[in-house]
C-alpha cells in the first residue's frame, strides 16, 4: 500500500502550516483555502472509508469468529 492514514495526517498538518504562513499574499491565501477545502473533503472520505473497514473488521471478529465466510477485505494479513 502506497498511502497510509499516517500520510493523510502529515498532509493535513502540512496544509495547516501553509495556511498559517504569514508571508502569503491575499491571492495565495485564496488558493490555499481552496486547496484546504478540497483536501478536507477527500480526507473525510478516506476517514469514513477507514471507519467502515474498521466497523466491518469488528463485526467479523465479534460475529463470525473462525468463519471462512468473511469477505477478503476483512481477513487479517501479515504486513510485508
Amino acid at each position: 500500500m502506497r498511502n497510509k492514514l499516517e500520510d493523510l495526517n502529515n498532509h493535513l498538518f502540512a496544509q495547516i502550516e501553509r495556511l498559517g504562513d504569514e508571508n502569503l499574499k491575499p491571492e495565495e491565501i485564496d488558493v490555499e483555502v481552496k486547496r484546504a477545502k478540497a483536501m478536507s473533503g477527500i480526507a473525510s472520505n478516506i476517514i469514513n472509508n477507514a471507519r467502515t473497514v474498521l466497523d466491518g473488521m469488528k463485526f467479523a471478529y465479534n460475529e463470525l469468529p473462525g468463519s471462512d465466510k468473511k469477505p477478503e477485505m476483512f481477513q487479517l494479513r501479515e504486513n510485508k
